[in-house]
């Protein structure tokens, strides 16, 4: 569970960095775009990936994939924050579980104990308990397209995840370097397209941002992918585990770091999130 802890911890950071970037009025694309920059770089420093074992025939579509969602993601969170609103963004991202979850039962053939499915169904109460707000509205009928890529956007780079670390291929390590390489090469023509056709400049506090950014959110996906590799028998419990555990501690930090108030029923939601923790876990030890 020391890799899940790590995972989330890094998660909660750059879900911090992100409201902190949208209150000095940090340039997002910018920022992201550099952050997968310096992944490379950690990527070169820390896996000292081997280029021998990367063949274009056998190159796994999955990594293309990942390539595009990572950045793309952004932008898609981006929209719906500012037409749906960021509570509702917030419910459509951690609704992906669903997805999640549907995939390790389908797909990787996972067994659900009573403990998980209990478990599974205090995670979805907490979801929606912990995102309520009164004065929610979605302002347009495009919202509803933002919130939907929003969700399965969530849901399938989670899956997919889950395949790179089951993946014999290509070492682990490698396949990091080369998604990074992929979302790093595309949103580079993204923000060249930004700069060239609509006189977006480029600001050297977005690098630097985008380089801490980019430590968080390599260290937040290696840890991911090392959960899934170490509990590779459980990928529901990395999958729910990891949400409920984001909510908590995001939850904390807006608290008593941010000041935000939350409703009777937001507290509500942290305890049956960490009730649903509780009982994933138990479900790891007990059989039933």
């Amino acid at each position: 569970m020391t890799y899940l802890f790590l995972s989330i911890l890094c998660s909660v950071t750059v879900g911090v960095l992100f409201k902190l970037a949208r209150r000095y009025q940090i340039n997002l694309t910018q920022a992201i775009t550099w952050n997968y920059f310096f992944a490379i770089i950690l990527s070169l420093i820390c896996f000292k990936p081997d280029f021998n074992q990367i063949n274009l025939n056998s190159f796994p579509k999955v990594y293309c994939a990942l390539g595009f969602l990572l950045p793309g993601i952004f932008i898609f969170l981006g929209l719906s924050v500012r037409n749906a609103g960021l509570a509702r963004t917030d419910i459509a991202q951690r609704l992906s579980l669903f997805i999640s979850l549907s995939a390790a039962y389908f797909l990787f053939n996972e067994h659900f104990d009573r403990y998980k499915e209990v478990g599974v169904v205090f995670g979805f109460a907490a979801i929606i308990f912990t995102m309520y707000r009164k004065s929610d509205r979605v302002s347009s009928k495009k919202s509803w397209l933002y919130l939907l890529l929003v969700f399965l956007g969530f849901g399938v780079v989670d899956v997919l995840f889950k395949m790179v670390s089951q993946s014999t291929v290509v070492p682990y390590t490698t396949s990091l370097f080369i998604i990074y390489c992929i979302a790093f090469v595309l949103s580079l023509i993204y923000l060249a397209y930004l700069v060239i056709r609509k006189k977006t400049k480029l600001q050297l506090v977005n690098f630097f941002c985008g380089c801490i950014l980019g430590i968080f959110n390599f260290g937040n996906i290696l840890f991911y992918l090392n959960a899934h590799r170490e509990m590779s028998e459980n990928p529901s419990t990395v999958f729910a585990a990891m949400n409920m555990g984001v909510i908590i501690a995001g939850s904390l930090i807006g608290i008593f770091v941010f000041r935000e108030k939350l409703s009777k029923w937001n507290y509500i939601g942290l305890g049956l999130a960490l009730v649903s923790i509780i009982l994933i876990t138990l479900s790891k030890i007990y059989a039933v």
